[in-house]
C-alpha cells in the first residue's frame, strides 16, 4: 500500500500546505522523488488535506475530557513491534514553490541508493526524515549505521516494502512523500493525540485526549471506517488518516435524521408478551466506572437501582444503599441473562443492565448459562528461588502437572512484584517502554494487573540487537522494579499461550529448591546476535518404577552425585511425601534434607546419604493413597 500525497503537491502553489512533506530537503531531489513515485505508482497521485485544512483537527488538546482511556499508561505503554514513541520534537516547516522541470534534469545525478556505511547530507536528510516520523531515534550524524539501518527496516515493514534495511528509490519516494505514519494499537505520541482530537471532533471518540492508541482510540477508528466505506480494523493506516482529516470525511451523526422530543423506536425494549409496556433506555452508552457490590453507596448505587426498577427487577427503596434487595435483584438479573450469580455488578453485568438492547427481562424465558472453557494453564512465580512455573491439569483438573520452568527476576526488595492470585485479562504487545525508568524497552508484554506484567529482558531500543545484557544476566536475582522479567524465548512463550482467565500466584517465602535452581541454569549470550548459545538437549530422564529396588552395593550416594539412582531417590521421597524439589538426578542440599527428614523417621542414622539399608527402607515404606475425589449431588433448589 502506498501512501497519498500532501494536498500542496495537488494545490500548486498553495502558501503553508506543506504539512508532512518534508523539511529542508533540496527541491531537485524533491522532483525526482516525485517522479519516481508516479512511476511506481502508475502515474496517478491521489490528493489529500492536511490537519491543517481541516480546520478544527488541529484544535489544541484539551487536558480534560469525559472519560480516562484504558486506565493509566503512564508507567508502561505497550507498543506494537517497531513502534517508537513520540519525543514530540516538531520540524520547521518550508514551503514547496518555483520548481520546474529544468531543475529536474539536474536532479536526476544527484540520486543514490543509501546503505550501511554511507555518509553525507542525503543520509543526514534521511534520519531527519525517519524521526519526523518517529522511526529514529538516533543523533542526526549523517553517517549510515545500524540505529538508520533498523529504522529504515521498520517502515519498510509498515509499508509493505520489503524490509532489507537499504532505502532503495522506492522506499525513499514513499517516506518523503507519505504524510503519515500507521498508527495502530499500542501507538503513542502526538501524531495520536492530534488523531484523537479530530475523532473527538466527528463524534466518534469520547475519551481522553492522552495520545496513547488503546481500545476506546481503536473503537472510534474502526467505527469512523465503518461509516466512511473503509476496511474496518481499527488501525489508522494512511489512507485512513487522510480520510479523518479531509473536510468531506463523514462524521458520526452525519446524515441522520433531526432528534425530535418523541423518543425513537430503537431507543425502548419492548416485552412481547407485554404488548403495552416499554421499557426507555439511557441516552447513548452508560461507561462502566467501577463495581458496586453489597455495602457500596453513591450516586451510581441510585442510578443502578432506578434502572433495575426500570426493567422490573427490583421494588425497593432508591436510597443509593446497595443492601440485601439491591443484591437480589442483581442475582435476579444476572440467573436471567445466562450470567454468574455473583449479586456484584461488574463490568460484563453493568453493560447487560445498561446497555445490551436486548436485555432478558423477568418474565422472559431465561438465557442459558454458557459453559465455561477451562483455562489451559495456572502459573506460579516463586520469589525465593526467582522461577516461574506453568502448570497444566491432571486428571481431576487440578494444576498440578509442569509444563514448564523458567528463570525470572521479580522486583527488588525496595519494589517488589505484587504478592498474591492475580487474574489476566489477556492484554499484551509485542514491545512495551518504561518512560519512568529512562524509557527502557521490553518484549512480549503481558498483563498481570494494573501495575506489573511478565515480559523479556531490557533493551535500550526497539531493535532486537539493542539488548541489555545486564538484565540478561540478573535472571535469577531480584532486579526489576515489580514486572517479572524473563529470557525472550520463556516471555514470547507466555505472549503466544498463556490467554484470559489464567490465575497468577505470586509467592513469597516457599522451601529452597537448589535442585531446581541447578536445572535452570541461564545460557551464555551471544552479544552478536543477542540470543542465548545453544545449550546440549538435557538427558532424558530415567524410567521411574517405585517396584523396582535399585542395588547401589557397597557405593554411597550424597551430595554431588548424580545418576539414575538418585532420580529414584528423589522420586521414591516424593512419593513418601519428603521432597518436594525438582527431580534432576543431582544430590544437592535439597535432596540431603528429604534424607535427613526420612532417616529420623525410620529410625536410621541420619547423615543425609543414602546407602543400600536406606533405599531398602524406602522400598519397603508404604506410600500414601490420594482419596479419590468425590462430586457432591446437588441438593434440590431450595422454595
Amino acid at each position: 500500500m502506498l501512501p497519498t500525497l500532501p494536498g500542496s503537491i495537488r494545490e500548486g502553489r498553495r502558501e503553508n500546505a506543506t504539512t508532512g512533506v518534508y523539511c529542508g530537503m533540496k527541491r531537485k531531489r524533491w522532483i525526482s522523488l516525485l517522479l519516481v513515485l508516479c512511476l511506481l505508482t502508475g502515474g496517478q497521485i491521489a490528493a489529500a488535506e492536511t490537519p491543517e485544512d481541516v480546520g478544527s483537527g488541529a484544535a489544541p488538546v484539551s487536558a480534560e475530557s469525559e472519560e480516562p482511556e484504558e486506565g493509566d499508561d503512564s508507567e508502561v505503554m505497550p507498543l506494537e513491534e517497531g513502534e517508537i514513541p513520540d519525543d514530540g520534537d516538531d520540524s520547521e516547516q518550508v514551503p514547496l514553490e518555483m520548481m520546474d522541470e529544468d531543475d529536474l534534469e539536474e536532479s536526476e545525478y544527484e540520486w543514490r541508493i543509501l546503505q550501511y556505511g554511507d555518509e553525507g547530507d542525503d543520509v543526514l536528510e534521511l534520519q531527519t526524515r525517519l524521526r519526523d516520523l518517529k522511526y529514529y531515534t538516533g543523533s542526526l550524524s549523517g553517517r549510515y549505521r545500524e540505529g538508520t539501518r533498523e529504522a529504515v527496516k521498520v517502515f519498510q515493514s509498515d509499508f509493505d516494502l520489503e524490509a532489507t534495511g537499504i532505502a532503495d528509490i522506492q522506499t525513499q519516494a514513499v517516506l518523503y512523500s507519505t504524510q503519515y505514519r500507521p498508527l495502530r494499537y499500542g501507538s503513542s505520541g502526538e501524531d495520536v493525540k492530534t488523531l484523537q482530537t479530530r475523532l473527538t471532533d466527528l463524534g466518534y471518540y469520547k475519551g481522553k485526549i492522552s495520545g496513547n492508541y488503546l481500545e476506546g482510540t481503536r473503537s472510534a477508528v474502526r467505527k469512523f471506517q465503518e461509516k466512511n466505506n473503509l476496511e474496518a480494523d481499527g488501525a489508522a493506516d494512511p489512507d485512513t488518516q487522510t480520510m479523518i482529516y479531509s473536510p468531506t470525511a463523514i462524521g458520526k451523526n452525519d446524515g441522520e435524521p433531526t432528534p425530535t422530543p418523541s423518543p425513537k423506536d430503537d431507543s425502548y425494549l419492548v416485552d412481547e408478551e407485554m404488548e403495552n409496556i416499554s421499557i426507555r433506555m439511557p441516552d447513548g452508552t452508560v461507561p462502566f466506572t467501577k463495581k458496586l457490590k453489597n455495602g457500596s453507596t453513591g450516586k451510581l448505587v441510585k442510578e443502578l437501582q432506578e434502572r433495575l426498577t426500570a426493567l422490573g427487577y427490583y421494588d425497593g427503596p432508591i436510597s443509593g444503599n446497595f443492601m440485601k434487595n439491591t443484591t437480589r435483584a442483581v442475582k435476579k438479573i444476572q440467573t436471567q441473562n445466562g450470567l454468574k450469580a455473583t449479586g456484584t455488578v461488574d463490568e460484563e453485568t453493568w453493560n447487560v443492565i445498561f446497555n445490551d438492547a436486548k436485555v432478558v427481562l423477568p418474565k422472559d424465558t431465561p438465557k442459558p448459562t454458557p459453559s465455561p472453557t477451562p483455562v489451559p494453564f495456572a502459573i506460579t512465580v516463586d520469589v525465593a528461588n526467582q522461577v516461574t512455573t506453568v502448570y497444566g491439569r491432571d486428571e481431576y483438573g487440578d494444576y498440578t502437572v509442569v509444563v514448564r520452568q523458567m528463570l525470572c527476576s521479580t522486583g527488588m526488595k525496595a519494589t517488589p512484584s505484587d504478592v498474591g492470585d492475580w487474574v489476566l485479562n489477556g492484554r499484551h504487545a509485542q514491545w512495551c517502554v518504561f518512560p519512568k525508568w529512562a524509557n527502557s524497552y521490553a518484549r512480549y508484554w503481558t498483563r498481570i494487573n494494573g501495575s506489573i506484567a511478565f515480559h523479556s529482558v531490557l533493551y535500550y531500543a526497539v531493535s532486537n540487537t539493542a539488548m541489555n545484557t545486564g538484565s540478561y544476566k540478573k535472571l535469577g536475582q531480584r532486579a526489576s522494579h515489580g514486572c517479572v522479567r524473563l529470557t525472550v524465548a520463556d516471555a514470547k512463550w507466555i505472549y503466544d499461550n498463556v490467554g484470559a482467565g489464567t490465575v497468577v500466584s505470586i509467592v513469597e517465602g516457599m522451601p529452597a529448591d537448589p535442585e531446581l535452581r541447578d536445572s535452570l541454569k541461564l545460557a551464555p549470550l551471544n552479544t552478536k546476535t543477542m540470543t542465548p548459545y545453544s545449550t546440549p538437549v538435557p538427558t532424558a530422564e530415567p524410567e521411574y518404577k517405585n517396584t523396582v529396588k535399585p542395588d547401589i552395593g557397597n557405593r554411597t550416594l550424597k551430595e554431588r552425585s548424580e545418576d539414575a539412582n538418585v532420580f529414584w531417590v528423589q522420586k521414591r521421597l516424593a512419593e513418601l511425601g519428603y521432597y518436594k524439589g525438582k527431580c534432576s538426578g543431582k544430590f544437592l542440599s535439597g535432596t540431603k534434607r528429604a534424607v535427613i527428614a526420612f532417616q529420623k523417621d525410620h529410625k536410621i542414622y541420619a547423615n543425609g546419604q543414602v546407602d543400600q539399608k536406606t533405599i531398602d527402607a524406602m522400598y519397603e515404606a508404604e506410600t500414601p493413597t490420594r482419596a479419590p475425589r468425590v462430586t457432591e449431588t446437588p441438593g434440590p433448589d431450595g422454595t
